[in-house]
């Protein structure tokens, strides 16, 4: 039997990052289940002065194969009433809302207040923050103003299903792991991925991949790189691919105060979704150096590319990379950060932790997900 879906939150036109990309790959996996689904995303996500990075659009073609409606501004509360509306006279059986920044909490609150009056639709959030990582005024009032909206969520970390239960500890919600971001494209050869990039294959890469943000310690693995046994290594590389979304002044003071110039390849535009595969595949391992966090897609594009990692022990990144299995969780200090890469480079393990990712990523499937939030959505009340 065929159901209806409608996913609020960023898509194409957006290029939003890993949220435009997971919610287009979540309808791709509903609709391969054989349901009906729609995402309604933003024409404006944030104003210009709150959005930290050079463009929110993307200039790649839309994927194929989805409908994308372009109905919301996140400041115009007109918007809100024609998005609600819209959902509301659909009458889908579940609207799921991503939900990931408290400044999105009125427009995206009020938006699923309006679905509710058709008394038939089930409301559901997949919230990846709850307790943002950046704390701003109003965040408290504005969460709780979209969580109660909601009859029911899911989680992708347990840490954030802990916060939620501060928030709103009688309604259903679910823990379910980040899938594998399978939509990058096939595997290819260090050597083909290199060409594509214009780099030498003759040295070791480490990856830090993603928007630049204080809380994603790019400072602290850019100390781990000026650990003197790490600088010894004439043929390691940090690979740095993603956006500054914050001031970059800072970070390439640090390099120059380090002396890592020869150690690094900057690509700090954003990365298209068709290049993201070549950065992976250059790659022997990622390295996530968050101060917090509580989930990652990055997490899912490594396992995609059989890639082990090194993540620090904050956060949801610990529940999903094994210690020593898949890769390595160390605490939050570039001498710990040091030694892990030092110990995959020095060591025998590679083969073994690659080995093992071709396992463990099995338990990721989308498919997986998709039945997880039916299941859950039995348990939903109306009210």
């Amino acid at each position: 039997m065929s159901r209806k879906v409608v996913i609020v939150g960023p898509a194409h036109p957006l290029r939003g990052g890993g949220m435009a990309t997971f919610n287009e790959r979540l309808a791709y996996a509903f609709q391969e289940a054989g349901d009906e689904v729609e995402i309604v995303t933003f024409s404006l996500q944030y104003p210009s002065f709150l959005f930290p990075g050079k463009s929110q659009y993307s200039d790649e073609p839309a994927p194929q194969g989805l409908r994308i409606k372009v109905l919301i501004n996140s400041v115009n509360p007109i918007s809100w009433w024609k998005a609600g509306n819209y959902i509301k006279k659909q009458k889908p059986d579940l609207v799921i809302f991503r939900y990931w920044l408290p400044f999105m909490g009125p427009c995206l609150g009020t938006i699923a207040r309006i679905i509710r009056r058709n008394k038939f639709s089930r409301i559901l959030a997949i919230t990846d923050n709850v307790v943002p990582h950046e704390k701003r005024p109003g965040d408290i009032p504005f969460t709780k103003y979209f969580l109660k909206a909601c009859h029911g969520f899911v989680t992708m970390s347990r840490s954030v299903q802990q916060d939620l239960e501060h928030f709103e500890p009688r309604k259903p919600s679910l823990y379910l792991p980040h899938p594998l971001y399978d939509n990058f494209g096939p595997a290819e050869t260090k050597t083909e991925a290199c060409a594509a990039l214009g780099l030498d294959p003759k040295y070791n890469y480490l990856l830090f991949f993603g928007f630049i943000r204080a809380y994603k310690g790019l400072d602290i693995l850019l100390k781990a790189m000026a650990d003197a046994q790490l600088k010894g290594m004439p043929n390691l590389k940090l690979i740095v691919a993603g956006e500054f979304y914050e001031d970059a002044a800072p970070y390439h003071q640090l390099i120059q105060e380090l002396q890592l110039q020869d150690k690094l390849v900057l690509r700090t535009d954003f990365i298209p979704n068709a290049e993201v595969r070549h950065y992976f595949c250059a790659a022997d391992m990622v390295v996530q150096p968050y101060k917090h966090a509580t989930q990652s897609g990055v997490t899912q594009v490594a396992y995609h590319f059989d890639k082990p990692m090194v993540v620090t022990k904050v956060g949801g990144l610990a529940e999903l990379v094994p210690d020593k299995e898949v890769g390595y969780v160390v605490e939050l200090d570039p001498a710990a950060i040091a030694q892990a890469i030092l110990r995959f480079y020095t060591s025998q393990e590679a083969p073994v932790l690659i080995q093992n990712i071709t396992k463990y990523k099995k338990r990721f499937s989308w498919q997986r997900f998709v039945q997880s939030v039916w299941e859950l959505e039995k348990r939903l009340s109306y009210k």
